[in-house]
């Protein structure tokens, strides 16, 4: 189902929100994964109504933040900074950007790989394939090759946690030839199980994202993308794309559709979808 938006009620009022700290470094490690286990007990326990709780929209908005973490990390940085939008590692901050941590923020913790030489056989590290069983000799540990062994906590800090240069400019808007694409793609939502939505300018209610996706609607429960509107088509089918392939990815069957949606475009639009591109001007990590 695919609507433009003309007339929407007034937003709600900011909802109170319990956040966690995990200050002991003692138990640190256990505490985030004991935290990360309760928050999925308790939502295996809501009911399909309550699945488009606030509690779960607060993470699938923090989550389309962050698309290059984990979800288990972007549960983390919500639980413990739900307002966070851009987080480094303290030296990070000073190294990269010319921003400092200000004394007294409190650290937000997430899990970092552990990348080492691993033992071909047990997967372990030298030191703990040397606390094992494993019988392995062929050779020396040095030799092995390196590859993810586990995690362990590290602390990042949200941009709000810091001062100093502003970030350098960034420009991801697509361009190209899109025409028919942007109603293709609406008229395909019936056939994918989304509801999409073009909301205008000026009813816009989430900030500096250009499309957001929400896990359900209260009324046809499938997945409701919102996606601002904007003269730049080639941007906005770029900005419903993408909102699709994260509704996709809620569903087995819906995600078989959404390939082959972008299969039959890729076949009528070939030339446009390719002339589609992103720019970006600044420095720093896209």
């Amino acid at each position: 189902m695919a609507t433009i938006q003309t007339d929407i009620s007034d937003a709600a009022a900011d909802s109170q929100q319990t956040t966690h700290s995990f200050d002991d470094s003692d138990t640190r490690a256990d505490d985030m994964r004991d935290q990360l286990d309760a928050w999925v007990e308790d939502l295996a326990d809501l009911t399909d109504e309550a699945q488009a709780s606030e509690q779960f929209q607060q993470w699938l908005e923090v989550q389309s933040k962050f698309h290059d973490y984990s979800a288990r990390n972007t549960l983390l940085i919500q639980l413990q900074c739900p307002n966070a939008t851009k987080v480094a590692g303290y030296n990070t901050w000073q190294a990269e950007f010319d921003r400092h941590v200000q004394q007294g923020e409190d650290a937000i913790w997430i899990w970092a790989p552990i990348i080492t030489n691993k033992c071909p056989e047990c997967g372990n590290s030298p030191s703990y394939h040397a606390n094992t069983e494993c019988e392995y000799n062929e050779t020396e540990p040095d030799e092995w090759s390196r590859g993810l062994v586990g995690f362990r906590p590290t602390s990042v800090f949200d941009i709000s946690q810091t001062e100093g240069e502003p970030l350098p400019d960034l420009e991801t808007e697509a361009y190209g030839d899109a025409n028919g694409l942007v109603e293709e793609l609406l008229a395909a939502t019936n056939a994918i199980g989304v509801d999409a939505i073009i909301v205008a300018p000026d009813q816009w209610e989430h900030g500096s994202a250009r499309g957001v996706c929400e896990r359900r609607s209260l009324t046809t429960t499938n997945p409701v993308v919102e996606v601002i509107d904007r003269e730049n088509r080639a941007d906005l089918a770029s900005t419903l794309i993408h909102e699709f392939a994260h509704a996709a990815m809620h569903s087995a069957d819906a995600l078989e559709e959404f390939e082959q949606l972008l299969a039959k475009y890729e076949a009528e639009y070939g030339d446009q979808m390719r002339t589609i591109q992103p720019t970006w001007n600044g420095k720093g990590d896209a």
